[in-house]
């Protein structure tokens, strides 16, 4: 048994030595073939900077012109100074429809945690009332269901 695993280590050792070898000729074909071709590499592009070789002074950029400053703050301080007349104003939209929806929000996980509790202890109840009366359980389900309509009235 120590043979067979032996011999099957020895058949993937094997397998991936050719797999490392196929890949190393792969990269070098790689790296010849790019060794051939020129690289592109991503032209500069001078804004500040004057460069002084001849062949590079063609990508300088032209310097940049400020825009017509005075006329836009014109435009806004004749803007600021019309008056903006609101036709209708719905005070109904800005206000938030329930006052409390704050308070609910931050209630909301007590009182969950509440409602399981109490969801628990109806059940707990339910079980105590039939080990106690040995009814059966379609009526005991039936009497819980009145008293629960009468308390509710």
């Amino acid at each position: 048994m120590s043979e067979d695993k032996v011999g099957s280590l020895v058949e993937e050792a094997l397998k991936r030595k050719e797999r490392l070898q196929a890949l190393k000729k792969k990269n070098e074909e790689a790296k010849d073939i790019n060794a051939d071709s020129p690289s592109k590499l991503p032209m500069p592009k001078f804004r500040s900077y004057k460069p002084q070789d001849e062949s590079l002074k063609e990508k300088v950029l032209e310097d940049a012109k400020p825009g017509d400053v005075e006329s836009e703050v014109q435009d806004q301080l004749s803007a600021a100074k019309s008056k903006v007349v609101i036709e209708e104003l719905d005070i109904s939209n800005l206000a938030p429809r329930k006052p409390d929806w704050d308070l609910k929000r931050d209630v909301s996980k007590k009182l969950e945690k509440l409602e399981r509790r109490t969801q628990k202890a109806i059940a707990e109840l339910i079980r105590e009332r039939l080990k106690q009366d040995q009814h059966n359980l379609a009526t005991m389900v039936n009497m819980i269901g009145k008293e629960e309509t009468n308390d509710r009235t």
